[in-house]
């Protein structure tokens, strides 16, 4: 393969990762500031907030079905039309989320059609996250599989740049009152310019190396999610095991700091937004470096580093919340999730890659990964907003 083309390889794995989460992060974080007032109308503001948070986290528990239905696609017809697939379900869906009409519009029929399409969105990015990854690793070369494995899940933080771009920026030109009137609307909307070029750098790619030789030697299963636990069901385990480890923490980092940081602590959104941005530009640029340390040193030896540093961290980030200055705000978002969190983000996907069969790849990393997903990362920002409540004193005490 020439060189532009593996560059299009790593563009396409990367580009479309990014696209995913844009759309991804965008309900997140709208969900805290608007969602629970247009939506999920509710006389105490607290149940609101939780209403719209349990919206958040449904997708987490649909996006098992998504990993299933697409790495079936995957495992058995290819990489690419999968991707192509995953790429529009969750384009779409995101743009009718920008276009719907509130709870005081259409009554209960809001919410209904609002997690409908986050359901559509959890289906969706359930089979893309696996796809993405086997791209980039699949044509990497065998000594930089962790390098340029880590392109894919820079995407994932790429993406909630965009999206914490875009909503910092409309909410300093346009009012508190005009941002949850439509302000909101504008990124949902846009992102299909996003998905159009997504598309347009996926469909000129050809199929990985490692599908190429499933396909020759005849040996591409009738059904992977049997074949799967017939063999590999322990490394299933494992990944499900590494994901919650990576997950749970970055959504406490990332989504519910929105509203604990507004609510509870007196900052303002744009202080919030832009901590979290400045922090996902530097995990970004930490992921591909933490991603070549572990083709140096291993997956195990990075990944093991990280967690025990994210163990250590877990008290003295909401000591650094408490002093409720914009800078402690900022220390604390730039050493969780901007640097604690990358070593442990980066080498996910090789490491998943690496563990399963390439004849049941898709389907063993996709099972791991939105399965540990739907256990800890949809209910994190839910259970810290519902201890909050139970417990009238701050969370680090």
């Amino acid at each position: 393969m020439s060189k532009s083309q593996m560059t299009r390889v790593w563009i396409a794995s990367l580009v479309g990762s990014s696209i995913e989460w844009f759309d991804y992060f965008l309900y997140g974080t709208v969900a805290a500031l608007v969602f629970n007032q247009m939506f999920f109308a509710a006389e105490d503001p607290t149940v609101g907030l939780m209403l719209a948070y349990a919206s958040f986290a449904l997708a987490f528990f649909i996006r098992p079905l998504g990993g299933i239905i697409f790495s079936h696609i995957g495992d058995r017809i290819g990489r690419k039309k999968t991707l192509v697939l995953t790429l529009t379900i969750m384009g779409v869906a995101t743009v009718l989320m920008g276009l719907l009409p509130t709870y005081e519009a259409i009554g209960v029929a809001a919410p209904i059609l609002l997690i409908t399409l986050r359901l559509i969105q959890g289906i969706g990015i359930g089979g893309e996250w696996g796809g993405s990854v086997l791209l980039a690793v699949e044509y990497a070369p065998k000594d930089k599989r962790g390098f340029f494995g880590a392109f894919p899940q820079m995407g994932v933080t790429i993406g909630m740049f965009l999206g914490s771009g875009a909503l910092t920026f409309i909410t300093s030109v346009v009012s508190p009152e005009a941002f949850v009137a439509w302000g909101w609307r504008i990124p949902f909307i846009a992102s299909a310019l996003l998905v159009v070029f997504g598309l347009w750098i996926r469909k000129g790619l050809d199929e990985t190396p490692s599908f190429k030789k499933v396909q020759e030697s005849g040996n591409i299963p009738k059904l992977p999610i049997v074949d799967i636990f017939k063999t590999q069901w322990k490394e299933v385990f494992i990944a499900v095991g590494g994901k919650v480890v990576e997950t749970a923490p970055f959504y406490i980092f990332a989504t519910f700091i929105v509203s604990y940081g507004t609510n509870n602590l007196g900052f303002s959104n744009t202080e919030v937004l832009v901590a979290v941005m400045i922090a996902t530009i530097i995990t970004t640029i930490l992921m591909p470096f933490m991603g070549g340390l572990s083709d140096k040193f291993g997956r195990k030896k990075v990944y093991i580093f990280g967690t025990v540093a994210m163990l250590l961290y877990a008290f003295p980030y909401f000591w650094l919340l408490e002093q409720r200055t914009f800078a402690t705000l900022l220390i604390a978002t730039i050493l969780g999730l901007g640097i604690i969190w990358a070593p442990i983000t980066a080498v996910l996907g090789t490491m998943f890659s690496e563990i399963f069969d390439a004849k049941v790849r898709y389907t063993g990393v996709s099972l791991g990964y939105q399965i540990g997903a739907a256990v800890a990362g949809g209910t994190a920002p839910l259970v810290a907003t519902a201890l909050l409540v139970q417990f009238t004193i701050p969370i680090s005490q």
